[in-house]
C-alpha cells in the first residue's frame, strides 16, 4: 500500500534540490539512481545538448507481467525560480517552503507520486502493464524538453501527466493551442520639438493597434494578451521602432486562427494608416487538445477514480503542459490534478493528503488497466 511517511520524505528531498530550467543535473542523477533501484531501465536523451541544458529527459521502463498492456506517466524535473536553498517544511498538514523560495512541488509532487506507485507495484509483485516514465526538463520555459523527446520510443498507446492544480480526481481533458505574436513596428524618427510632423511615431502605431484589439477573455475557450512593449530612446525624439510581444490561446484551433489573424491585422492596419510599417511574426508555442469521457485514456482514469471512492471531474484548462506535446504527437494524454496550490509563488504548498491521494490514483489507474 501507499506509505505516507515515505512519499512525504521523498517529495521533501526532491524539493530541497535546486533544479531551475536548464539546471536539472542533480535531480536527474538522483532520479536515475532511484528508477534503477526499482529495476527499471533508464535512458537519458540528448535534450541537454539540443535545448541546451545540464541534463536531458529521463525515459524509464518497467516491464509488465501482462502481455500487450502499456501505460506511460510523466512529470517535469525543473521548477520556476527562486529555487535556491529550498527548505521544505510541514505546516497544518501540508508541505510548503519556508517562505523564501518556491516549494517546487510543481512538479516534484508529481514525480514523487509516480515513484511511490512504482514502489508499491514492485513490492507487491502484483500484475501490471508495462510502465514507461518520462521525467522531462525545461517544462516551465515552454515545454522545451517534451518538444525534443522522441515519442517513438514509447510503446504505450496513451498516458498521463501529473502536473495540474486542483483536487485529486480532476482530469484535465482539454488545453489550449497557443500562438506567440511578435510585432516590430517601424515609424520614422524626427526631432520631437523642432519638426515632429516629419516623423512617424512607432509608439502611436502601437497605441492605435492595441486600442482596436480584442484582448483578455475573448470567449469561454479563447484568451489574448499583450505582455511587453519596448521602444523609444528619449522624450525629444519621435520613436522609430517599437517591439511588442503578445499571445493568443484557444482550445478551439479555428478560434485561435481567427484571433491571431485579428491581432496581426490590427498591427498592419495601424501601421498603414499612420505611414509606418509592421513586421509581425507568429509562432506556435504548443498544440492544444480535447479529450472526451469515452476516450480510453479518460475512461480509465474515470474508472480508477470511482474505484477509489472519489468524484471525478473533467476540467478544461487555459494553460499548457507536457500533455499538449504528447497529444500533438498522437498519444492521447490526460493531465491529472495532484492538489498543488499557489504554484509559482513563495506561498506554494501541497496538502499531504493530496500527495498520498495522487500516488493512490496512479496506482489505481495501473491496476484498472489490467482488470
Amino acid at each position: 500500500m501507499i506509505q505516507r511517511e515515505r512519499i512525504v520524505k521523498e517529495v521533501m528531498a526532491l524539493c530541497a534540490i535546486s533544479s531551475p530550467g536548464g539546471g536539472e543535473r542533480e535531480i536527474a542523477d538522483r532520479l536515475t539512481a532511484t528508477l534503477r533501484e526499482l529495476g527499471m531501465t533508464v535512458v537519458e536523451d540528448d535534450a541537454g545538448a539540443k535545448i541546451p541544458g545540464s541534463a536531458g529527459n529521463l525515459y524509464a521502463r518497467l516491464e509488465g507481467t501482462v502481455p500487450g498492456k502499456a501505460l506511460f506517466f510523466s512529470a517535469h524535473m525543473d521548477t520556476v525560480v527562486p529555487c535556491e536553498k529550498v527548505c521544505p517544511v510541514i505546516r497544518n498538514g501540508a508541505i510548503c517552503s519556508d517562505g523564501t523560495t518556491v516549494l517546487g512541488g510543481d512538479d516534484k509532487a508529481g514525480i514523487a507520486a509516480i515513484l511511490e506507485a512504482l514502489r508499491v507495484l514492485v513490492e507487491t509483485g502484483e500484475e501490471r502493464p508495462t510502465i514507461e516514465v518520462i521525467f522531462s526538463v525545461q517544462e516551465e520555459g515552454g515545454l522545451k524538453g517534451a518538444k525534443v523527446f522522441d515519442t517513438k520510443r514509447l510503446k504505450s498507446p496513451m498516458g498521463y501527466v501529473l502536473d495540474a492544480s486542483g483536487p485529486v480526481g480532476h482530469i484535465i481533458n482539454a488545453a489550449p493551442f497557443q500562438n506567440n505574436i511578435e510585432a516590430i513596428l517601424h515609424g520614422r524618427t524626427a526631432h520631437a520639438g523642432f519638426c515632429p510632423e516629419e516623423g512617424v511615431s512607432a509608439i502611436k502605431i502601437a497605441s492605435r493597434a492595441i486600442h482596436k484589439m480584442k484582448l483578455g477573455r475573448i470567449d469561454g475557450e479563447t484568451t489574448a494578451n499583450i505582455g511587453t512593449i519596448n521602444g523609444g530612446t528619449a522624450t525629444n525624439i519621435v520613436p522609430e521602432r517599437v517591439v511588442i510581444a503578445g499571445e493568443a490561446r484557444s482550445i478551439d484551433e479555428k478560434k485561435l486562427i481567427l484571433q491571431t489573424r485579428h491581432m496581426v491585422d490590427c498591427f498592419e492596419q495601424a501601421a498603414q494608416e499612420l505611414g509606418g510599417k509592421a513586421e509581425v511574426k507568429v509562432t506556435q508555442v504548443y498544440p492544444g487538445y480535447r479529450l472526451h469521457a469515452s476516450d480510453p485514456v479518460v475512461a480509465l482514469a474515470l474508472k480508477a477514480a470511482v474505484a477509489m471512492g472519489i468524484q471525478p471531474r473533467l476540467v478544461p484548462t487555459g494553460g499548457g503542459a507536457d500533455a499538449n506535446i504528447y497529444n500533438g504527437a498522437g498519444l492521447p494524454t490526460a493531465n491529472l490534478a495532484i492538489g498543488m496550490e499557489k504554484v509559482h509563488t513563495k506561498e506554494e504548498f501541497i496538502p499531504i493528503d493530496a500527495l498520498v491521494g495522487s500516488a493512490r490514483f496512479v496506482l489505481e489507474i495501473i491496476r484498472q488497466a489490467v482488470r
